[in-house]
């Protein structure tokens, strides 16, 4: 009876649902690979001018 009860409140104590919100992080990783792709879709020129300038007034 004893043992029994210290399983139970062992078990209790220790047993966690670690899965965590598996379909809200995929929704959130989708949406910002969507969101990354939409940016360098229409200012990637843009982006790349930045960079250029960016690492060539490093480098000077």
């Amino acid at each position: 009876m004893c043992s029994q009860r210290a399983w139970r409140t062992w078990l209790a104590l220790h047993h966690r649902d670690d899965r965590g919100d598996v379909p809200g992080w995929v929704m959130i990783t989708v949406m910002t690979a969507g969101l990354v792709a939409m940016i360098t879709g229409v200012a990637s020129e843009q982006l790349r001018s930045m960079l250029e300038a960016a690492l060539s007034s490093v480098t000077k």
